[in-house]
Protein backbone atom coordinates (compact mmCIF):
# COMPACT_ATOMS: atom_id res chain seq x y z
CA UNK A 1 0.00 0.00 0.00
CA UNK A 2 1.05 3.45 -0.59
CA UNK A 3 1.44 5.71 1.83
CA UNK A 4 -0.26 9.79 1.86
CA UNK A 5 1.09 11.99 4.84
CA UNK A 6 -1.83 14.59 5.90
CA UNK A 7 -1.58 16.97 8.21
CA UNK A 8 -4.68 18.50 9.68
CA UNK A 9 -5.43 20.56 12.51
CA UNK A 10 -7.47 18.81 15.74
CA UNK A 11 -10.00 22.08 15.80
CA UNK A 12 -13.16 20.13 15.54
CA UNK A 13 -14.21 21.28 12.26
CA UNK A 14 -11.31 19.01 10.78
CA UNK A 15 -11.54 16.03 12.85
CA UNK A 16 -15.15 15.89 12.24
CA UNK A 17 -14.49 15.88 8.23
CA UNK A 18 -11.21 13.70 8.62
CA UNK A 19 -11.54 11.36 11.38
CA UNK A 20 -12.93 8.44 9.51
CA UNK A 21 -10.54 8.55 7.18
CA UNK A 22 -7.81 8.73 9.51
CA UNK A 23 -9.28 6.15 11.54
CA UNK A 24 -9.57 4.15 8.93
CA UNK A 25 -13.40 3.67 8.90
CA UNK A 26 -13.88 2.44 5.49
CA UNK A 27 -11.89 0.87 2.42
CA UNK A 28 -8.88 3.53 1.33
CA UNK A 29 -8.28 1.87 -1.75
CA UNK A 30 -4.93 1.15 -1.43
CA UNK A 31 -3.79 4.31 0.62
CA UNK A 32 -2.38 3.97 3.65
CA UNK A 33 -2.61 7.89 5.22
CA UNK A 34 -0.16 8.88 7.59
CA UNK A 35 -1.67 11.80 10.11
CA UNK A 36 0.04 14.83 11.47
CA UNK A 37 -2.30 16.81 13.55
CA UNK A 38 -0.77 20.83 14.20
CA UNK A 39 -1.95 23.95 14.74
CA UNK A 40 -2.40 25.43 11.53
CA UNK A 41 0.46 27.88 11.52
CA UNK A 42 2.57 24.82 12.04
CA UNK A 43 1.08 22.89 9.33
CA UNK A 44 1.70 26.44 7.19
CA UNK A 45 5.32 26.25 7.51
CA UNK A 46 5.67 22.09 7.12
CA UNK A 47 3.76 23.20 3.48
CA UNK A 48 6.60 25.76 3.10
CA UNK A 49 9.04 22.43 3.39
CA UNK A 50 6.76 20.26 1.43
CA UNK A 51 7.17 17.17 3.78
CA UNK A 52 3.24 16.03 3.57
CA UNK A 53 1.46 14.77 0.54
CA UNK A 54 -2.25 16.58 1.78
CA UNK A 55 -2.28 19.59 4.15
CA UNK A 56 -4.69 21.95 5.57
CA UNK A 57 -3.03 25.62 5.17
CA UNK A 58 -4.56 29.25 5.43
CA UNK A 59 -5.72 30.33 2.05
CA UNK A 60 -3.55 33.43 2.67
CA UNK A 61 -0.67 30.99 2.46
CA UNK A 62 -0.96 29.65 -0.57
CA UNK A 63 1.34 31.72 -2.42
CA UNK A 64 3.98 30.93 -0.56
CA UNK A 65 3.31 27.29 -1.69
CA UNK A 66 1.93 27.57 -4.80
CA UNK A 67 4.88 26.39 -6.87
CA UNK A 68 4.68 23.11 -5.26
CA UNK A 69 0.69 22.27 -3.84
CA UNK A 70 -2.50 22.66 -5.48
CA UNK A 71 -5.98 22.86 -3.78
CA UNK A 72 -8.50 20.64 -3.35
CA UNK A 73 -11.96 21.13 -4.28
CA UNK A 74 -13.59 19.70 -0.70
CA UNK A 75 -12.45 19.97 2.87
CA UNK A 76 -11.59 23.14 3.64
CA UNK A 77 -13.54 26.32 5.43
CA UNK A 78 -15.24 28.70 3.30
CA UNK A 79 -17.96 30.70 4.23
CA UNK A 80 -20.08 33.55 5.66
CA UNK A 81 -20.05 35.00 9.07
CA UNK A 82 -17.18 32.71 10.01
CA UNK A 83 -14.96 34.77 9.55
CA UNK A 84 -12.38 36.16 12.45
CA UNK A 85 -12.95 38.79 14.80
CA UNK A 86 -10.87 41.14 16.91
CA UNK A 87 -11.99 41.61 20.48
CA UNK A 88 -10.63 44.09 23.05
CA UNK A 89 -11.22 44.49 27.08
CA UNK A 90 -14.35 46.76 27.38
CA UNK A 91 -12.24 49.59 29.59
CA UNK A 92 -9.38 49.81 27.18
CA UNK A 93 -8.51 53.19 25.92
CA UNK A 94 -9.78 53.41 21.93
CA UNK A 95 -8.28 56.85 21.52
CA UNK A 96 -4.71 55.45 22.57
CA UNK A 97 -2.47 56.27 19.27
CA UNK A 98 -0.75 53.55 19.26
CA UNK A 99 -2.60 50.02 19.85
CA UNK A 100 -0.81 46.45 20.04
CA UNK A 101 -2.33 43.72 18.35
CA UNK A 102 -2.55 39.96 18.95
CA UNK A 103 -2.44 37.92 15.97
CA UNK A 104 -3.01 34.32 15.76
CA UNK A 105 0.19 33.52 13.67
CA UNK A 106 1.72 35.80 11.07
CA UNK A 107 0.94 33.49 7.81
CA UNK A 108 -2.86 33.02 8.80
CA UNK A 109 -5.65 34.41 6.36
CA UNK A 110 -6.73 36.63 9.66
CA UNK A 111 -3.45 38.07 9.63
CA UNK A 112 -3.58 38.80 6.12
CA UNK A 113 -7.49 40.45 6.70
CA UNK A 114 -6.27 42.24 9.62
CA UNK A 115 -3.34 44.16 7.11
CA UNK A 116 -5.98 44.84 4.27
CA UNK A 117 -8.63 46.17 6.25
CA UNK A 118 -6.17 48.97 7.31
CA UNK A 119 -7.80 49.59 10.84
CA UNK A 120 -5.40 48.22 13.45
CA UNK A 121 -1.83 49.82 12.52
CA UNK A 122 -0.67 49.48 15.74
CA UNK A 123 2.47 46.50 16.80
CA UNK A 124 1.72 43.45 15.83
CA UNK A 125 2.42 40.51 18.70
CA UNK A 126 2.48 37.33 17.01
CA UNK A 127 0.98 34.30 19.07
CA UNK A 128 -0.47 30.79 18.70
CA UNK A 129 -4.48 30.97 18.01
CA UNK A 130 -5.05 29.59 22.04
CA UNK A 131 -2.82 32.49 23.04
CA UNK A 132 -4.80 35.33 21.39
CA UNK A 133 -7.66 35.87 24.29
CA UNK A 134 -5.15 35.67 27.48
CA UNK A 135 -2.49 38.29 26.35
CA UNK A 136 -5.75 40.77 25.60
CA UNK A 137 -7.02 39.46 29.04
CA UNK A 138 -3.84 39.68 30.77
CA UNK A 139 -3.25 43.23 29.29
CA UNK A 140 -0.17 42.10 26.82
CA UNK A 141 -2.41 43.43 23.79
CA UNK A 142 -4.59 45.74 23.40
CA UNK A 143 -6.73 43.70 20.51
CA UNK A 144 -6.94 40.24 19.86
CA UNK A 145 -7.67 38.62 16.30
CA UNK A 146 -9.43 35.45 17.11
CA UNK A 147 -10.82 32.30 14.57
CA UNK A 148 -11.85 29.07 15.71
CA UNK A 149 -13.50 28.58 18.93
CA UNK A 150 -12.44 31.59 20.50
CA UNK A 151 -15.46 33.33 18.62
CA UNK A 152 -18.23 31.52 20.47
CA UNK A 153 -15.96 31.77 23.99
CA UNK A 154 -14.55 35.48 23.77
CA UNK A 155 -17.50 36.93 26.09
CA UNK A 156 -17.10 34.51 28.94
CA UNK A 157 -13.57 36.05 29.15
CA UNK A 158 -14.94 39.12 29.49
CA UNK A 159 -14.12 40.24 26.14
CA UNK A 160 -15.96 42.44 23.17
CA UNK A 161 -16.33 42.07 19.67
CA UNK A 162 -15.35 45.43 17.81
CA UNK A 163 -14.56 44.47 14.49
CA UNK A 164 -15.68 41.57 12.45
CA UNK A 165 -12.78 41.01 9.87
CA UNK A 166 -14.97 38.13 7.65
CA UNK A 167 -18.01 40.92 7.59
CA UNK A 168 -15.74 43.14 6.03
CA UNK A 169 -14.04 41.05 3.40
CA UNK A 170 -17.71 39.88 2.55
CA UNK A 171 -18.95 43.91 2.19
CA UNK A 172 -15.84 44.75 0.45
CA UNK A 173 -15.74 41.67 -2.35
CA UNK A 174 -19.22 40.46 -2.21
CA UNK A 175 -17.48 36.57 -1.67
CA UNK A 176 -17.34 34.31 0.99
CA UNK A 177 -14.35 34.36 3.10
CA UNK A 178 -11.93 31.15 2.26
CA UNK A 179 -9.91 30.65 5.90
CA UNK A 180 -8.55 27.37 4.86
CA UNK A 181 -8.41 25.06 2.50
CA UNK A 182 -6.83 21.55 1.60
CA UNK A 183 -3.38 21.58 -0.46
CA UNK A 184 -2.57 18.46 -2.24
CA UNK A 185 1.85 18.47 -3.62
CA UNK A 186 1.61 18.45 -7.48
CA UNK A 187 3.39 15.30 -7.49
CA UNK A 188 0.56 13.57 -6.23
CA UNK A 189 -2.47 15.38 -8.69
CA UNK A 190 -2.29 11.92 -10.61
CA UNK A 191 -4.28 11.00 -7.16
CA UNK A 192 -6.43 13.97 -6.79
CA UNK A 193 -9.43 11.88 -7.61
CA UNK A 194 -8.84 9.56 -5.26
CA UNK A 195 -7.98 11.51 -2.42
CA UNK A 196 -11.29 14.23 -2.77
CA UNK A 197 -13.05 10.76 -3.21
CA UNK A 198 -11.88 9.85 0.60
CA UNK A 199 -12.12 13.18 2.11
CA UNK A 200 -16.06 13.17 1.19
CA UNK A 201 -16.81 10.20 1.72
CA UNK A 202 -15.20 10.59 5.50
CA UNK A 203 -17.04 13.70 5.23
CA UNK A 204 -20.50 11.64 4.60
CA UNK A 205 -19.40 9.29 7.12
CA UNK A 206 -19.20 11.59 9.91
CA UNK A 207 -22.72 12.97 9.11
CA UNK A 208 -24.66 9.90 8.82
CA UNK A 209 -23.05 8.26 11.97
CA UNK A 210 -21.19 11.19 14.14
CA UNK A 211 -20.91 8.54 17.24
CA UNK A 212 -18.35 6.74 15.87
CA UNK A 213 -15.68 9.33 15.41
CA UNK A 214 -17.22 11.69 18.53
CA UNK A 215 -14.24 10.43 20.85
CA UNK A 216 -11.84 11.26 18.25
CA UNK A 217 -13.24 14.69 17.77
CA UNK A 218 -13.49 15.31 21.53
CA UNK A 219 -10.04 13.60 22.40
CA UNK A 220 -8.34 16.57 20.07
CA UNK A 221 -10.72 19.47 20.84
CA UNK A 222 -8.84 20.62 23.99
CA UNK A 223 -10.86 22.30 27.11
CA UNK A 224 -13.85 22.83 24.32
CA UNK A 225 -17.15 21.89 26.10
CA UNK A 226 -19.25 19.99 23.74
CA UNK A 227 -21.89 22.80 23.09
CA UNK A 228 -18.72 24.49 22.01
CA UNK A 229 -17.70 21.92 19.76
CA UNK A 230 -21.32 21.44 18.49
CA UNK A 231 -21.16 25.16 17.01
CA UNK A 232 -17.99 25.35 15.51
CA UNK A 233 -18.70 22.45 13.61
CA UNK A 234 -22.12 23.88 12.18
CA UNK A 235 -20.25 27.29 11.88
CA UNK A 236 -17.47 25.98 9.66
CA UNK A 237 -18.48 22.65 7.94
CA UNK A 238 -21.19 23.25 5.66
CA UNK A 239 -21.96 22.95 1.78
CA UNK A 240 -18.85 24.25 0.84
CA UNK A 241 -16.40 21.37 2.64
CA UNK A 242 -17.87 19.13 0.29
CA UNK A 243 -17.17 21.00 -2.58
CA UNK A 244 -16.14 24.61 -2.93
CA UNK A 245 -18.44 24.47 -5.94
CA UNK A 246 -19.20 28.24 -7.19
CA UNK A 247 -17.12 29.34 -4.50
CA UNK A 248 -14.07 28.69 -6.28
CA UNK A 249 -13.62 32.91 -7.08
CA UNK A 250 -13.67 33.91 -4.04
CA UNK A 251 -11.01 31.44 -3.34
CA UNK A 252 -9.01 32.56 -6.50
CA UNK A 253 -9.70 36.44 -5.02
CA UNK A 254 -8.30 35.63 -1.85
CA UNK A 255 -5.21 34.07 -3.54
CA UNK A 256 -4.53 36.50 -5.70
CA UNK A 257 -4.87 39.53 -3.00
CA UNK A 258 -2.34 37.26 -0.31
CA UNK A 259 0.15 37.77 -3.47
CA UNK A 260 -0.44 41.13 -4.25
CA UNK A 261 0.04 41.80 -0.41
CA UNK A 262 3.29 39.92 0.10
CA UNK A 263 4.64 41.15 -3.02
CA UNK A 264 5.21 36.85 -4.70
CA UNK A 265 4.23 36.15 -8.21
CA UNK A 266 1.76 33.32 -8.36
CA UNK A 267 3.26 30.73 -10.98
CA UNK A 268 1.27 30.03 -14.19
CA UNK A 269 -0.09 26.87 -12.49
CA UNK A 270 -3.71 26.12 -11.95
CA UNK A 271 -4.54 26.84 -8.13
CA UNK A 272 -6.94 23.97 -7.85
CA UNK A 273 -5.93 20.43 -8.78
CA UNK A 274 -8.94 19.16 -10.09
Amino acid sequence: MQTLKLGISPCPNDTFIFAALVKNLFDTKGLTIQTTLADVEELNSKALTGELDVVKISVAQYPRIAENYALLRCGGALGYGCGPIVVARPDRDATAPSQTVALPGAMTTAALLTELCGKFPGPRMILRYDEVMPAVVERRADLGVIIHEGRFTYMNSGLEKIFDLGAWWEKEKGLPIPLGAIAIRRDRIPQVKLVEELIRTSLDRAHKDPGTIWTFILDHAQEMSETVIREHIKTFVNDFSHDVGNAAPAVTELVETAAKAAGIALPDKPIFAS
